[in-house]
C-alpha cells in the first residue's frame, strides 16, 4: 500500500498540534497541519511581509537578531494526534518556490502523559531519527518514505537552514495507549472501529466525494465533506467499505450516522464480519463474510443505533459495511468487547513498537536485572505473549548469581514500600498491588514478618523474596519461616524461582493490563 493511503497521524482533525517553532516570523507554525491544501493569494501582505499559507521562518543572519536560537537551523515540535508507527512523510512546499528550506530531517520521541513544553525542549527527551536529512524541492509534495517499527507520540521537524513549508503530513499506523481497552478485570466497551483506537478503513470500492478514513474519525462530522461518500453509481449497488478493527472482538452496538447527508444518504445498509490474520479480506467476495446486520433502511441526516438487530457472531477482526445504492455516511461506530486474543494482540503490538529506551524501562519494571533487560530487548520482535514468557524464563535461568541479586534488590521487603534499588512508578504500583493483603494483617503478624525479614537477610545476605500476589501476610510469614531452614544453594534457587513467577505475572500486566 502507498504510505499516503494510511491515516495522517498528525492531522489537525485528530488532535495533531504544532507546540513550538524556533521562529515563525513570516507565517505561523499553526498552518503546518491544516487539513486543506495550501493557497496563494497574490498581493496579500502582512506587516512582516508576504502572507503565506504555511510555516515560514525568517532568513537567518548571524548575530542579526538577539532572539535568534543558538542552533544553525529552525525546527518545530509536533504532538501527534494519534500516536503510532510512522511509514512516511509528505513535506509540502506548495507556493514556496524561492523561500523553501534546502533540506529537512525528522526525529520522533515516545513520551507518556502530558509533557510540558519545557520538558519537550529539555535534554531529557530521547529523540530518535526517523527521516535523515533529505533535500527538498520548492513548490512540491516531497515524499519521504521511512522504515520504522517504533511508536512515537511527538516529532521534531528540522528545516535547513530556514524557510517555508506549507503542510506536513505524517502517515502511519495508529498504536493507541494501553488504556484504551480498560483493564482485564473491568473490561470497557470500546469503539473497535475508531481510528484513535487503531481501527482503520483498509479499502472501499469508491470514495469519489469523501475519503474512507473519515468514516472512523473522531467526534461527529462537522460537515458533509468529513464523511465517506461515493459517486452516483447509476446501478443497483451496493457500494462497500472494509474496516480492520483495532482489536479482535464481539460487536454489541453499531452506530451508523448519516449526519449532514440530507439529499445523498444511502437508502439502506448492511454489516458483515470476518476473521482473518492472513491479510485483509476482499470486500467484493461475499463468501468470506458473515452477516452482522441484515439490510436495513437508513434515513437522511440521522444517527442510527443498532443493538437488538445485530446477529450473534464469533469474535471478528474485520467489518464490511455495504450501502445501497450509493451515497454518504459520516461516521461508523462499532462498540464491542475485545476477545482475549484481541487484547493480547493489541498489547503485543504496543510492546513491539516501543522505542528502545521505553522498552528497556518497561522490562525493568518487570525484572530489575540489567543483563536480563538487555538480552530481552535484543530478542524482539516476539510474536505473542507465550513466546515473550518463554524467552523471559529462558533468559532468566541463564543469568549469573550477581544478575539475580540485582533483580532481588529491585523489590521492597515484604511489608515495606521502598526497595533498596530505584524503582519506576510502574514497578512501585505493581509491588503495592502484589503486597496489598499485608495491610489487612494483624499487627502481630506484620511484626513477625519484619523479624523474619531480618533473620532471612542475616542468614542469606539478601532480602526475602516471594511471589506475593494473592497471598496473605500469614501465608508469606509461614513460607519465610520454612525457607529459613534451607541451605544457601537451595534457597538461591527457590528465590530465583519466585522472581521468575513475579516476572511472568508482570509481563502479563505489561501486555494485557
Amino acid at each position: 500500500m502507498d504510505f499516503t493511503e494510511l491515516v495522517d497521524l498528525a492531522a489537525e482533525g485528530v488532535g495533531g498540534t504544532v507546540l513550538y517553532a524556533t521562529d515563525d516570523f513570516f507565517a505561523s507554525k499553526d498552518n503546518l497541519l491544516k487539513p486543506k491544501e495550501a493557497v496563494f493569494i497574490d498581493g496579500k501582505y502582512t506587516d512582516n511581509g508576504k502572507w503565506m499559507d504555511g510555516w515560514e521562518s525568517r532568513r537567518r543572519r548571524e548575530h542579526a537578531f538577539a532572539s535568534a536560537p543558538a542552533s544553525d537551523h529552525d525546527f518545530a515540535i509536533v504532538r501527534l494526534g494519534l500516536p503510532g508507527i510512522v511509514r512516511g512523510f509528505v513535506v509540502d512546499t506548495a507556493h514556496f518556490t524561492g523561500n523553501y528550506p534546502a533540506a529537512c530531517s525528522i526525529e520522533g520521541a515516545s513520551i507518556s502523559g502530558y509533557p510540558s513544553l519545557a520538558e519537550l525542549l529539555s535534554a531529557d527527551v530521547a529523540w530518535t531519527e526517523i527521516a535523515p536529512r533529505t533535500d527538498l524541492r520548492g513548490g512540491h509534495k516531497n515524499r519521504i518514505e521511512v522504515d520504522s517499527a517504533e511508536r512515537y507520540t511527538h516529532l521534531r521537524f528540522h528545516i535547513y537552514p530556514d524557510g517555508g513549508v506549507a503542510r506536513l503530513r505524517v502517515h502511519g499506523e495508529v498504536i493507541p495507549d494501553a488504556r484504551w481497552l480498560g483493564k482485564r478485570e473491568l473490561p470497557m466497551l470500546s469503539d473497535l472501529a475508531a481510528a484513535e483506537n487503531g481501527g482503520v478503513v483498509v479499502t472501499c470500492n469508491d470514495m469519489f466525494f469523501g475519503a474512507r478514513h473519515n468514516l472512523v474519525g473522531p467526534g461527529r462530522a462537522p460537515h458533509m465533506g468529513d464523511g465517506w461518500e461515493t459517486k452516483r453509481g447509476r446501478r443497483p449497488g451496493p457500494d462497500w467499505v472494509v474496516v480492520r478493527l483495532a482489536a479482535e472482538g464481539q460487536i454489541v452496538r453499531a452506530i451508523i450516522d448519516t449526519q449532514h447527508f440530507k439529499g445523498n444518504a444511502p437508502d439502506a445498509c448492511a454489516l458483515c464480519v470476518a476473521t482473518s490474520r492472513d491479510g485483509d479480506p476482499p470486500g467484493a467476495d461475499d463468501s468470506l463474510w458473515t452477516s452482522l446486520l441484515p439490510s436495513t433502511r437508513l434515513l437522511p441526516h440521522t444517527t442510527h443505533l443498532f443493538e437488538d438487530e445485530l446477529l450473534a457472531h464469533a469474535p471478528a477482526t474485520h467489518v464490511r459495511m455495504r450501502i445501497w445504492p450509493d451515497g454518504g455516511v459520516s461516521r461508523l461506530r462499532l462498540m464491542g468487547l475485545p476477545s482475549a486474543r484481541g487484547r493480547e494482540e493489541s498489547g503485543m503490538r504496543r510492546v513491539r513498537a516501543m522505542p528502545h529506551a521505553e522498552l528497556e524501562a518497561a522490562l525493568r519494571s518487570c525484572c530489575g536485572s540489567s543483563a536480563w533487560v538487555r538480552k530481552m530487548v535484543a530478542l524482539r520482535p516476539l510474536s505473542d505473549l507465550a513466546s515473550l514468557q518463554a524467552a523471559a524464563a529462558q533468559t532468566w535461568d541463564a543469568l549469573a548469581e550477581a544478575d539475580w541479586d540485582e533483580a532481588f534488590r529491585a523489590h521492597p521487603r515484604i511489608g515495606e514500600t521502598k526497595a533498596a534499588a530505584a524503582q519506576s512508578a510502574t514497578a512501585k504500583a505493581w509491588s503495592a498491588g502484589e503486597q496489598a493483603r499485608v495491610s489487612e494483617a494483624d499487627p502481630k503478624v506484620t511484626a513477625a514478618l519484619a523479624e523474619a525479614n531480618r533473620a532471612y537477610e542475616a542468614k542469606f545476605g539478601r532480602i526475602y523474596i516471594v511471589c506475593a500476589t494473592g497471598k496473605t501476610a500469614d501465608e508469606m510469614l509461614a513460607i519465610a519461616e520454612a525457607r529459613l531452614g534451607n541451605d544457601a544453594k537451595t534457597e538461591l534457587a527457590v528465590a530465583a524461582g519466585e522472581q521468575k513467577k513475579i516476572t511472568a505475572l508482570r509481563l502479563d500486566k505489561l501486555v494485557l493490563r
